[in-house]
């Protein structure tokens, strides 16, 4: 039976890594629909399946050469890129247009969008054709967000200190309390 339990873990956390959806996984693996919900979550606490979990993905992350320096190197181009460097300006600071001849991978890779649409021009010589170029760059406000709290500069918890003890200090008082008074 220990067996088979093994061998339904490891393909639940087979299933579970291809797209984090406990659901589908405890389907994948012979759950019916009706108590696969409740199945995957329950799989999901057992420590073995865990296990599994933090192995796979760790065998991923290592095959496609993901590391934590890797990551907070993308993601600080996110966060440190400036449209200056997409833009020509005259002498005054007024917009002239796009230059992105000289831009480099790490510039490209803070780009999230660059549409060009065309407008107008009807062919009756009045109406002129408008060319509008949009680039959008990614958002440098999360970028910045998850560097922070990678360096531990930003974090969602929050500790409390002075408190050593008070356990120990409960334990007693509610000791005294359920004493018989004389």
């Amino acid at each position: 039976m220990a067996r088979k339990t093994a061998i339904r873990y490891e393909l639940f956390a087979r299933e579970y890594v291809i797209d984090l959806n406990a659901y589908r996984a405890a389907i994948a693996v012979g759950y019916s629909e009706k108590t696969a919900r409740s199945q995957g979550s329950q799989l999901l606490t057992k420590p073995g399946v865990q296990k599994l979990i933090e192995k796979l993905n760790a065998k991923r992350a290592s095959r496609l050469e993901i590391t934590a320096q890797r990551l907070d190197e993308e993601t600080a181009k996110l966060a440190f890129s400036n449209m200056k460097k997409y833009v020509r300006t005259d002498a005054n600071g007024k917009l002239q247009g796009m230059d992105l001849s000289e831009l480099t991978d790490d510039d490209w890779a803070a780009v999230q969008e660059l549409r060009e649409d065309t407008t107008g021009g009807s062919g009756d010589g009045e109406r002129k054709v408008v060319l509008r170029t949009t680039l959008k760059l990614s958002d440098k406000l999360k970028a910045l967000e998850l560097l922070f709290r990678r360096q531990g500069l930003l974090t969602d918890k929050t500790q409390v200190s002075g408190l050593e003890g008070l356990g120990e200090q409960l334990a007693l008082m509610r000791a005294k309390k359920a004493e018989p008074t004389t």
